[in-house]
């Protein structure tokens, strides 16, 4: 534990001696005594909430943190800060509310810190939005800033197999093709979330804490503990202190969010197999930070880094065996060796990522099947591509590996909601070779850009995943796996060519050339596009705000352009 230091304060804004004084009354109630007032003032951004297991178990944590920084000579002040359930509102109108969450946790930790003239942060989240929110506010803020995650959930059990949220979905398209009974689906509901922690496999909130690490703001190996192990609250111990270090050092977000740290994340999320989601945040994090990045970059990585790890949804592995495996830092180090990783990247304790990866054995421990060798990857190139053509010519994204049919031409089946086309799919309209459209879900048409988990997984259990696939100006839920194209822009709302889609359309999606294609001559689709009107939008509250101030999916649906 190291000395607690005299901290000067020149970042504050509050005038020495006489002024002050009614800012000292009021910390005094508090709890601040004559000796606080020197000390650095550290914000803990708690996003506690029973409303999820995903932060659930966030209230202990943020104990751990106030404590430690306490002894560590600095003063902390918690404060409450928002969260949605993705998986709780998905497939329902809810889930409109989830990316427009993201920017209200960065505004909320933004503003507080900014009002309180904080010296630092540390932000603890769970559920998917609560890691890039808080990066984003980080970068805005570009005070010392370090996130704590609060842990992934341990597997669900049931007749001799794990289970997670997605078996619950899938579930649901078993059910409904009369796969299981009713007895068979309500165990699954019963078992599948046992406890405390986010969404269990590579899905998004796992992918970010995964990329977080790989950019130096978190500690190695606390973005793959499990939320209910004592080990969790050690990291956020050593979190803190680590944070009072980089106070009385400045080193400042800035510093650490370089274009190199940026690519270093890429190129962990490519070798993990992480989720879409990853594209949409890190694009967005980037903004905030002045960073230069785009869905290219993501291409480019793509093409160079293997996906090692066999984590689901589209592998076979969880996130608590990927831990024991030796998780992100086994994973960094056999980029690093590779040449694919940047190595002089700084990171919160100071230290460059290849100093803190250094004792990291450069091969993943025999007898375990989660991290590949390097000389045998799952797949030789990265999962996440992006697609383009007349339907997307500012791109859109796909998982593309393990597709057992990368290529698809047929007939589209289109949807102007997410509600119509699930009902579709668990009434058996869908067909083997049909490509399912749907649109007017994007950052301004949902608004919000809603998770497509319900129809994918819906399809999955259907038995119908290598025979359709499924495009939209939506998003995908990290648990989402499949022939499905994502983030499709420009989207329907404004206009885009996924509005102009009629039913019975052909279209070609080619995850091998990375094409996305409707074959309607360009006279008809500007004849189209000449007769399209837009659909009215919210005028009202937090939705209508986030319809006008967001921007296209391809530059990370940010609303401060």
């Amino acid at each position: 534990m190291p000395e607690p230091f005299s901290w000067n304060r020149r970042s504050r804004s509050i005038t020495e001696g006489v002024q002050r004084t009614p800012n000292r009354a009021m910390l005094r109630a508090v709890g601040f005594g004559d000796n606080d007032f020197a000390k650095p003032i550290v914000g803990i951004a708690n996003a506690h909430s029973t409303l999820t297991p995903c932060n659930a178990g966030l209230n202990g944590l943020a104990d751990a943190a106030m404590a430690a920084l306490k002894e560590a000579g600095a003063m902390p002040q918690v404060f409450g800060t928002m969260t949605v359930s993705d998986g709780i509102s998905m497939g329902t109108q809810g889930m409109k509310y989830s990316l427009v969450s993201r920017e209200i946790i960065a505004d909320s930790i933004e503003a507080v810190c900014g009002a309180q003239c904080m010296d630092g942060i540390l932000a603890i989240g769970g559920c998917d939005k609560n890691m890039p929110g808080a990066m984003i506010a980080f970068a805005r803020l570009n005070i010392p800033a370090i996130f704590v995650y609060g842990g992934t959930i341990k597997p669900g059990h049931y007749n001799g197999r794990d289970l997670n949220i997605v078996s619950a979905f899938e579930a649901v398209g078993q059910f409904s093709a009369n796969k299981i009974g009713q007895d068979e689906l309500l165990e699954v509901e019963r078992h599948a979330c046992p406890g405390a922690g986010s969404c269990g496999g590579m899905y998004t909130a796992n992918t970010m804490s995964s990329a977080i690490e790989a950019m130096g703001m978190s500690l190695p190996y606390s973005s793959t503990m499990a939320a209910e192990d004592a080990e969790k609250t050690g990291s956020t111990t050593a979190s803190a202190i680590a944070l009072v270090h980089a106070i009385e050092h400045q080193i400042l977000p800035r510093t650490l969010l370089t274009r190199k740290a940026f690519e270093n994340a890429i190129a962990v999320v490519m070798a993990v197999g992480g989720s879409t989601n990853a594209v949409l945040h890190l694009l967005a994090i980037a903004h905030a930070m002045g960073v230069p990045l785009t869905m290219d970059d993501f291409e480019m990585m793509r093409r160079r880094v293997p996906v090692l790890c066999d984590l689901k949804p589209s592998g076979r592995h969880l996130v608590t065996e990927f831990h024991q495996a030796g998780g992100v830092p086994q994973v960094m180090r056999m980029l690093l060796d590779h040449g694919l990783l940047h190595g002089d990247a700084m990171t919160i304790s100071g230290q460059t990522v290849a100093e803190v990866i250094a004792g990291v054995p450069s091969a993943p421990p025999a007898g375990q099947e989660v991290i590949h060798q390097w000389g045998s990857p799952l797949y030789t190139q990265g999962h996440l591509a992006i697609l383009r053509g007349n339907l997307a010519t500012e791109g859109a994204v796909a998982k593309i590996t393990g597709v057992k049919k990368p290529k698809i031409t047929g007939p589209a089946r289109v949807f102007d909601s997410e509600e119509t086309c699930l009902e579709a799919i668990l009434a058996g309209r869908i067909r083997a070779g049909d490509v399912i459209v749907i649109r007017y879900e994007g950052p301004k048409g949902g608004p919000g850009m809603r998770e497509m988990l319900a129809p994918t997984s819906a399809i999955i259990g259907a038995g119908l995943g290598d025979a359709v696939a499924l495009i939209t100006d939506g998003r995908f839920s990290g648990g989402t796996y499949g022939l499905v194209v994502g983030h499709v822009a420009p989207e329907a709302a404004v206009g885009g060519t996924i509005a102009l889609v009629h039913e019975e359309d052909s279209i070609t999606i080619d995850a091998g050339t990375q094409e996305l294609t409707l074959h309607v001559p360009d006279g008809e689709i500007a004849r189209r596009r000449a007769a399209w009107k837009p659909s009215p939008a919210p005028t009202r509250g937090v939705l209508a705000k986030y319809a006008k101030a967001v921007s296209s999916s391809s530059l990370g649906a940010v609303t401060d352009l």
